[in-house]
């Protein structure tokens, strides 16, 4: 993810509206939600909801499919990852286990042997 793309992702979840409408579409999962039922899940009203999807939409985190007379929602499962790899990637000197990288991760990472604090 570029930082451009980065900055308009975060700008569109700075807000609380948008925020928890991105949370609630990642619960829904894949099959999404229908914008009505978003905003009565919000207690907002529709044209609110409306405006919030947009933002959310243009900065890539969600999508929008349009199913017989509704527009249904679902988040953007590789941009919502690629949001928190882009946070990730310079992370604890790219440590595997942190940046999620699998090779090595356990050979760099274990875990040092647990001090007895009685005998110290």
């Amino acid at each position: 993810m570029e930082e451009r793309q980065a900055l308009m992702s975060f700008a569109a979840l700075s807000q609380e509206t948008r925020l928890a409408v991105v949370r609630t579409l990642v619960v829904a999962g894949p099959a999404g939600m229908a914008a009505g039922a978003i905003a009565e899940k919000m207690g907002v009203s529709p044209s609110n909801i409306s405006f919030h999807l947009k933002e959310l939409e243009r900065s890539g985190l969600v999508a929008q499919r349009r199913e017989s007379r509704s527009i249904v929602y679902s988040a953007d499962y590789d941009a919502l990852s690629g949001l928190v790899r882009f946070l990730m990637l310079d992370c604890c000197a790219g440590h595997p286990r942190i940046t999620g990288e699998p090779e090595n991760a356990d050979a760099c990472c274990a875990s040092e042997p647990e001090k007895d604090v009685a005998n110290v």
